[in-house]
């Protein structure tokens, strides 16, 4: 017995073969790497305009209509575990979570127990949507291992699809705040030469790109000058630290959601996160700029200062405006009281 099939729209400008177009442009929540629709494709599960395709070279234009039917999710053999959640909201179709720093989504290669997938089979049981496929039931989107804060979880196959699909138009609402080295200033002539940059009348930083996987480096994501997925980043000033400022806490909110979006556009501004070992490079806060202790709590903050503060979206079944906070975790907090000190440079 197979789901209910996937459906979307092939972008624009897509890639030469089939199977690179799917990669690029069905739903992130899905979860189906290129490897999995090439298998797809071969098995007749993949049809363009109402048409099955078994050529994964064939090639695709914009607009075409694309289904793919996946088979019934395996049995896991994951194991429940009791792990804490800190559990924000719970109906019979979603529930909300406040995950902590520390903590992956989902089990990998690396990563076989321990995760929030792991601790959700103990919480909900059977009570998680398929559509992630065994090993992600009931995973709609992702934040990273050493981020914190809001994500939401399907309970069923019906909010999985009703979820999917408000992440795919990007009408999710999601915030994050970050603290980052600099300060996103309209008047920095290094930010007005970057490629996928502007700021708008109200001052918002907006970063335009098109981001996929770093060419030597898998597990990091690059922004590349073509092909990839068109990425946008919005992000406004709230606070600056240091005389001069020298570091500063942004709220980011996403447009779109692809993997280490943040991250990835932060640093391409030369604004990278503080505590990001992958993308903040080893640049250090001068010391003089700040109060004292606050250059070395920055440089030993152990993991990117991001947090998933604001996620809001409309219930996938009744159709309700769901909107949730969490506050800054206890490190974040700790981390802008050291860089504020005696300071009392503030903007927004």
């Amino acid at each position: 017995m197979a789901q209910d099939p996937l459906g979307f729209v092939i972008g624009a400008n897509p890639p030469p073969r089939l199977d690179k177009a799917l990669a690029r442009d069905v739903p992130e929540a899905a979860a189906l790497s290129r490897t999995r629709l090439g298998r797809l494709i071969g098995e007749g599960a993949v049809r363009v305009n109402d048409v099955v395709v078994r050529d994964a070279k064939a090639r695709v234009a914009e607009g075409d209509r694309v289904e793919i039917t996946l088979p019934e999710m395996r049995e896991s053999h994951m194991a429940p575990e009791a792990i804490a959640l800190d559990v924000v909201h719970e109906d019979d179709d979603v529930v909300v979570i406040d995950k902590p720093a520390g903590m992956v989504v989902h089990p990998a290669p690396g990563t076989p127990s321990g995760t929030l997938v792991n601790a959700l089979l103990h919480h909900c049981g059977d009570r998680l949507s398929g559509v992630g496929g065994a090993r992600r039931p009931g995973i709609v989107h992702r934040i990273d291992k050493d981020t914190s804060g809001l994500l939401v979880v399907a309970k069923s196959d019906a909010a999985h699809q009703g979820l999917a699909a408000q992440f795919a138009a990007h009408t999710v609402e999601r915030a994050y705040l970050a603290v980052i080295h600099g300060v996103p200033d309209p008047g920095d002539p290094r930010l007005a030469g970057l490629a996928g940059l502007r700021f708008d009348p109200d001052g918002a930083l907006v970063i335009r790109t098109q981001l996929a996987r770093h060419r030597t480096d898998r597990q990091r994501q690059a922004v590349v000058a073509g092909g990839g997925r068109h990425a946008v980043t919005r992000v406004r000033l709230r606070e600056t630290f240091g005389h001069p400022p020298a570091a500063s806490l942004v709220e980011c909110r996403l447009e779109t959601g692809r993997t280490h979006q943040i991250r990835v556009h932060m640093a391409h501004a030369g604004l990278g996160l503080i505590g990001d070992p992958v993308y903040g490079g080893a640049r250090r806060l001068p010391a003089r700029a700040l109060p004292a202790g606050a250059a070395e709590a920055a440089r030993g903050f152990p993991r990117q200062a991001l947090h998933a503060g604001v996620l809001g979206f409309a219930h996938p079944l009744s159709g309700a405006a769901l909107r949730f906070c969490s506050p800054l975790p206890a490190d974040m907090a700790g981390l802008l009281d050291t860089l504020r000190g005696a300071d009392d440079s503030r903007t927004g």
